[in-house]
Parts: structure tokens; sequence; C-alpha cells
């Protein structure tokens, strides 16, 4: 796993939008820019303490639509895309690690280690090199980098 860094296209969109999303009270949780069959796709991922409704994307969706349109940041055509990070949402980048410290976390493991594949456990922090997380029974575990597939915020529904 690598902590995300932002195309292009990515970063000018971000660096657009930003002030958006704050004055509205939302928090900016990621951009993602990418080609899927023919077509372009921006999507726009907000996040607040109350949780995203269809209202809150449509609220963020029209002054998005228009920076966009003013600076015409991205030359070919797309489709805008506004909604939620998601409840079990990808941890991407630095920060989104420190907003998440004490959150419990699934972190996925690229090949099996210790007869584990999968770890859930609560979040101490990540750095450049490693992600260190806490089993339920107070033991730490510092996993590095390149051995994770991924790391999402979890819920147990049970």
């Amino acid at each position: 796993m690598k902590l995300k860094k932002f195309g292009g296209t990515e970063q000018k969109v971000y660096d657009l939008v930003k002030p958006i999303t704050d004055e509205l009270g939302y928090y900016l949780w990621d951009v993602n820019y990418v080609k899927e069959g023919a077509m372009w796709y921006l999507r726009i991922f907000i996040d607040c303490d109350e949780g995203i409704t269809i209202a809150d994307c449509e609220r963020v969706n029209a002054p998005v639509n228009d920076i966009l349109d003013e600076t015409d940041p991205i030359p070919q055509h797309y489709m805008l895309e506004v909604g939620s990070a998601g409840l079990e949402r990808e941890l991407l980048r630095e920060e989104h690690f420190e907003v998440c410290e004490g959150d419990k976390v699934r972190v996925r493991l690229i090949r099996e280690a210790d007869g584990e594949k999968e770890i859930c456990a609560s979040l101490v922090g990540a750095d450049k090199s490693a992600v260190t997380v806490r089993d339920d029974d107070g033991s730490e575990r510092v996993i590095p980098l390149e051995d994770i597939a991924f790391v999402k915020l979890w819920f147990d529904f049970e």
C-alpha cells in the first residue's frame, strides 16, 4: 500500500473544491478522477459528523459544478459525482489516518502473516512506512505499508 498522492487533475480540483466544502461545513475526504470504459468520472467524496444525505450531496454539487464550469480545469468531457465517503471508507492519505486515530479499522494484508490475512483493531497511527494498530488485548502491532493491501474503517454490525 502506498499513501495516496494526488495526480495533477485531482490536486487542481481538490484545491478548487476544498474552500467550498469548508464553507458549507463538510470535510472533503477525497477527489477521484478515473476513466471507466469510454467515460471519465470526477468523484468528490465528502463527510461530516452527522453523516451525509442526498441533500448534502446536492448542496455541494451546485457550487462545485459552478466553479468547475468557470475554471474549466479538465479538458475532456466527464461526469461529476458528489457522494459520501462511506461508512467503511478506505484511508488513503496521511490526514485520513490522523483523523481516524482511535477508530476501529480493518487492515487487509497482501499475504497471510501469522495465519491472518485481515486484522481488525484500533488505529494507533501511521507514517510513511507503517500502520500501527492496537488489538483488543491492548497489544500493538506495527504493519509495514508494503504488506498492506488496504486500510478501511471497520464497524461491527453484529
